[in-house]
């Protein structure tokens, strides 16, 4: 069997168009962010929820992964929330 060599995002390889692989993965990454976040912090899901200004559910949600409930944008709230700095980079394609 032979092994087929990763584009470099996941989601592209599981079969996403080029735009919403791009979305799904910068969403990944954010939230991988305030995981760690919360992991470092040691804070409950209800300390997060009032740090953050959302509900307990809803953070709850992110620490299940559920990627489809969360924007990029509400995901650079809760960063800002947190009191975390998002900086973000445009590249320009190879095709380009």
């Amino acid at each position: 069997m032979k092994k087929k060599s990763s584009g470099g995002n996941v989601f592209r390889d599981l079969g996403f168009s080029s735009e919403e692989a791009a979305n799904l993965r910068v969403r990944a990454m954010l939230m991988a962010e305030i995981e760690k976040y919360i992991l470092a912090k040691r804070l409950t899901q209800q300390k997060t929820a009032a740090r953050f200004g959302v509900t307990q559910p809803r953070i709850s949600n992110l620490m299940r992964g559920k990627i489809a409930l969360f924007s990029v944008d509400t995901l650079i709230t809760m960063l800002t929330h947190a009191g975390l700095k998002v900086d973000v980079r445009v590249k320009g394609s190879a095709a380009a």
